[in-house]
């Protein structure tokens, strides 16, 4: 049985899709834009906009009752791959080191909103 997850902590869907579907102890996560739930307000720069999506993303695993621990998969989608470094650092810090999922970083030409980075997760319940 799918279950969706909301929040108000992080933005609401811009679409026809849920902020996530937990499914069979499987948490799937849309992808997540730079976007202030607070404000409804884009975040600028790389570092501001690294710093938005995994807060948005923390809200929704949060409201799933899951942590960063939990997610096993992520994809990240990138304007420009000269901010992976910057990208990667920020991402890094918000994770545990013995727990990292797997992941694929791509650059695209062209995000939501016209944004610099976006990036979905799939999390399971322990």
């Amino acid at each position: 049985m799918k279950k969706v997850i909301t929040t108000t902590n992080a933005p609401a869907a811009i679409g026809p899709y849920a902020q996530a579907n937990l499914a069979g102890g499987v948490l799937y996560i849309s992808g997540q834009i730079p976007v202030d739930p607070g404000t409804g307000n884009l975040v600028e720069g790389i570092e501001k906009e690294t710093h938005q999506v995994m807060k948005n993303l923390k809200a929704i695993l949060e409201e799933a009752g899951m942590t960063f621990t939990n997610v096993v998969k992520a994809s990240i989608f990138l304007k420009n791959m000269d901010d992976f470094a910057v990208m990667n650092e920020i991402y890094a810090s918000y994770l545990d080191a013995d727990s990292y999922p797997a992941r694929e970083t791509v650059q695209v030409s062209c995000l939501p909103k016209n944004v610099d980075i976006e990036i979905s997760m799939i999390a399971h319940q322990d």
